[in-house]
């Protein structure tokens, strides 16, 4: 009897496995493609679990159908014979984004454990936020604030760095991918690229890595869409809104058996809210990544920008506060515009020696045309850039040493290529606008720089983590007035000393709720092409790079079994030869290296998840950023700006959003911002005063099939209709009788609604 019944429990057993099967894949972040380690794998069947590996992958017999596990990310369940590819791809959750694998030092880690202060901004947050507007998703992070005049002229800070530069973004490192969108003298261009080509953005806080740079204000990171190799669609989105605003995008994604691509073609036009204030942008983005074998892979990004953008350029407190829809008088009849033309390229490859050891390289190229009528110039400007970007990572673990390491290497080429020319606008008297004459100035730049660094974490135990890091920069540029007899001031080869910027700091879990973090970073920022000329074109020598410390302590928090969640941090930040900008009486500028200042600050992400079903998230969040910044030590001829508040950044910003987040029927999202006081120039004789902004955004996603989905959207900005300066310049002067011009109107309110339509293979 126990022998036949054996020999049945063997029987069956046999039948048993002959329904199994050894499977191997690999598991992946779908956003940023990051192989996700200790992601739990079980047979629905048997109960077998397997474990993924750091590089992601794993090996389980199963029965053919499959669920995984990995914190921050959604549970998916596969079956194996409706996988079309050997790539399984994991989608983060909406909310708590902490467990989420950043790589804010080429090092991939989760957010929690970070020792430096980083927020991430996921693709469902960027969904319901404006597809035009980088300010709205930005202006939410503590310690950020992007301020935007026009759709073509905006300004990113963080932290208060970059907020004294005039045009754009400066003082601040910015990557698409692994793209620099940095060019050579320190300007990133951010806002022009399409948001619905980013699949996520990641923000390093002050001049904390390494590898990225070591830019004083820190990194922006934004992550191109890539395709999960699980389907392909197309779709197609209109929307228009308040002052003739009108965009069309129309996108398209194919996923292959171990290659992806994705296609974004979008127009954007306004009439705008002021005169002189039209803008066309037309964008087209590619990324794709192709999986050559287990141990390599190919990703190609490019985007294409061809814009043309009125410039109506600041007004006088008189004229903003009782005519805002006007341009300033002489931007207005020289009818003063952009017209540019801006291309990036990027291939990068990945071999996996083994599963500790990684090798990634990466070439890219990029080009700007512009041309640019002032009032009292034309500038045209052509730049043309190469860069080499390479690094190793390793993983060294034993039984008492877990250490993981980046060290590489980046080498970069800025061809620049200025010329002016007289405007005789005022020559004329039938309203035609800007018209080119005689050439005023016209030299040419080649700025290149050299980075090595490195970057280990070292994990002393399961609660304490020490992060190392070390950059070395060299910058040197040569510089051919090819227009004038210029002295030997204006011509030949310069070369800022090497740079040396260390950082050390810390993370440490005090329990399963709280992380304890602190840092101590070295930063610098060199001046910008537009800083180091004088308002006559010629260029000054004399100008320094601002350096400077930051030290920061903070706490990560996840309460209330991770319902309540977020972040605290204070930080102190020295800064030296801090660069101003004086303007001249014919509305140019130039810079000068203003001494020392100082930089304090407070900031508070807080979020609460109020319900999580399978179909819809509810969530509070609110960010908190009180700044106190001061020149330390700054005399300007015979005026004493020490102790004055450093001009250009708000003395706190505070915002508030409850959002909705599903993926079928409704989804949203209310906030409310408000933005303190700004100095308007280094005497704090006057101030752009406080304000409050409501904005609220209504969507719905219907699926009408398997294969098509209709969104519907409407959103409102400014609901309030309050009257407020979106942006300011910083240190304006008046000539003749004429006020100075600080204020750039913000819009009143505004409304924006659209649908989009996609249809899926």
């Amino acid at each position: 009897m126990k022998l036949s019944f054996l020999i049945l429990i063997l029987t069956l057993y046999s039948f048993s496995l002959l329904g199994q099967s050894q499977f191997s894949s690999r598991i992946l972040d779908a956003q940023n493609q990051f192989p996700i380690a200790n992601a739990v794998v079980m047979d629905d069947s048997s109960s077998v679990k397997s474990t993924s590996d750091r590089m992601g992958y794993f090996s389980i017999a199963t029965f053919g159908k499959l669920t995984i596990q990995a914190n921050g990310y959604l549970i998916r369940t596969i079956k194996l014979e409706e996988l079309k590819t050997n790539l399984i791809f994991l989608q983060a959750e909406n909310t708590n984004l902490d467990e989420i694998l950043i790589n804010a030092s080429n090092i991939p880690q989760k957010q929690r454990l970070s020792v430096q202060a980083v927020s991430s901004i996921g693709s469902s947050e960027l969904k319901i936020k404006n597809s035009h507007d980088l300010s709205a998703v930005l202006n939410t992070i503590p310690g950020v604030f992007m301020q935007s005049a026009t759709l073509n002229t905006n300004k990113i800070t963080i932290r208060g760095i970059g907020a004294r530069n005039l045009f754009g973004t400066a003082n601040i490192r910015a990557y698409f991918g692994d793209i620099p969108l940095t060019d050579g003298n320190g300007e990133s261009a951010i806002e022009d690229l399409e948001l619905r080509a980013i699949s996520n953005i990641t923000i390093l806080k002050g001049p904390s890595s390494s590898t990225y740079g070591v830019g004083l204000g820190g990194a922006i990171i934004l992550a191109p869409k890539f395709n999960d190799f699980t389907s392909s669609n197309v779709s197609a989105s209109f929307e228009i809104g308040s002052f003739g605003f009108q965009k069309s995008i129309l996108t398209s994604e194919v996923g292959l058996k171990k290659a992806g691509l994705n296609f974004t073609f979008s127009n954007t036009q306004s009439d705008g809210y002021r005169d002189n204030n039209q803008y066309d942008r037309n964008t087209a983005t590619i990324s794709s990544k192709v999986y050559l074998s287990d141990k390599d892979d190919l990703t190609f990004i490019g985007s294409f920008i061809d814009l043309k953008g009125g410039i109506p350029s600041s007004l006088s407190l008189e004229d903003y506060q009782n005519s805002p829809q006007k341009a300033s008088f002489t931007w207005n009849k020289a009818q003063a515009y952009e017209d540019l033309e801006y291309g990036i390229f990027g291939l990068s490859w990945k071999h996996d020696f083994n599963s500790n050891n990684s090798l990634l390289t990466s070439a890219n190229t990029s080009f700007k045309n512009n041309y640019e009528p002032r009032p009292f110039n034309i500038l045209q400007e052509n730049l043309n850039s190469l860069a080499l970007r390479s690094r190793f990572l390793g993983n060294l673990n034993s039984d008492k040493l877990k250490l993981e390491y980046s060290l590489g290497g980046e080498i970069f080429y800025d061809f620049y290529l200025n010329k002016t020319f007289e405007n005789l606008y005022d020559d004329f008297s039938d309203n035609r606008g800007s018209v080119a004459g005689n050439q005023l100035s016209g030299f040419k730049e080649r700025r290149n720089y050299i980075n090595f660094f490195g970057e280990a974490i070292l994990n002393l135990s399961e609660k304490l983590r020490i992060n190392t890091g070390l950059n070395i920069n060299t910058t040197n540029f040569k510089v051919e007035d090819e227009f004038t007899n210029a002295s030997l001031a204006n011509n030949g080869e310069f070369q800022f000393k090497s740079i040396l910027s260390p950082k050390i700091g810390f993370s440490y879990d005090l329990n399963k709720e709280l992380v304890l973090y602190a840092s101590a970073a070295h930063g610098f920022s060199t001046p910008t092409t537009a800083e180091t000329l004088l308002p006559d074109g010629e260029f000054n020598p004399n100008l320094k790079p601002e350096t400077g410390w930051n030290l920061e302590t903070g706490l990560r928090y996840y309460l209330l079994d991770n319902m309540l969640f977020g972040s605290f941090s204070l930080y102190k930040m020295y800064v030296n030869d801090l660069l101003v900008s004086r303007r001249t009486q014919q509305d140019d500028f130039f810079a000068i290296n203003a001494g020392k200042a100082e930089l304090n600050g407070a900031e508070l992400e807080l979020n609460y998840q109020f319900f999580k079903t399978a179909d819809y998230q509810l969530l509070f969040s609110s960010g908190i950023s009180l700044h106190d910044y001061k020149f330390k030590d700054f005399v300007d001829f015979e005026n004493d700006f020490s102790n004055n508040k450093i001009a250009g950044v708000p003395s706190s910003v505070l915002n508030f959003e409850l959002k909705l987040y599903s993926e079928k029927g409704f989804y949203g999202r209310i906030g409310y911002q408000t933005v303190g006081e700004i100095a308007v120039n280094d005497a704090n004789s006057e101030f752009n005063n406080s304000y409050n902004l409501l904005n609220a955004l209504l969507a719905y996603k219907l699926l009408l099939s398997k294969s098509f989905v209709l969104d519907l959207h409407a959103s409102g900005n400014n609901i309030l209709d309050e009257k407020y300066a979106s942006q300011v310049q910083v240190n304006a002067v008046g000539f003749g009788s004429n006020a100075p011009r600080f204020y750039y109107p913000g819009l009143p309110f505004n409304y924006y609604t659209g649908a989009s339509i996609k249809f899926n293979f």
